[in-house]
């Protein structure tokens, strides 16, 4: 079985990371959507508010699974059983950041990061622009997925 984690904060999920999302399934037999947990870092949105952006919409998919983490990605993939990150690419500075994560995991554990590069009309939506949309009272629903209308 290919099997795939997708880390991240998803705070909150984006158009962009449904992309790579969808795009991952013709890919991999499973992709679980793993996000990370990081005590330093304030999130707009709580834990249970991002597990239930990600399990809403994609409750009618049964290859994906959502799981929360803590410590190193590359740690929490040899639990689950998972031989490949995958990661989304917007812009040239993405990939010089992943490539060297990528690098960083694959020194630390035999795991392989697929990039895929987000499609070009959601290549400039970030988790970043949607909460500062939010923070100032844009209209932020044509950059997320139904389920994180709130």
């Amino acid at each position: 079985m290919k099997r795939a984690v997708f880390p991240g904060s998803f705070d909150p999920l984006t158009l962009g990371h449904y992309d790579i999302i969808e795009r991952g399934l013709k890919l991999f037999d499973e992709i679980i959507l793993a996000i990370g947990v990081n005590a330093d870092k304030k999130y707009m949105f709580s834990l249970e508010r991002r597990l239930q952006f990600l399990e809403e919409t994609f409750k009618d998919e049964p290859k994906i699974k959502v799981k929360t983490y803590e410590g190193l990605t590359v740690d929490f993939c040899m639990r689950e059983n998972a031989d490949f990150i995958l990661r989304g690419l917007r812009n040239p500075a993405d990939f010089e950041f992943e490539k060297a994560i990528a690098h960083t995991n694959r020194k630390l554990q035999k795991i392989e990061t697929v990039f895929l590069l987000t499609s070009s009309g959601k290549s400039y939506i970030s988790s970043s622009i949607v909460r500062d949309v939010i923070r100032n009272n844009g209209d932020y629903t044509l950059l997320v997925p139904d389920a994180v209308r709130v």
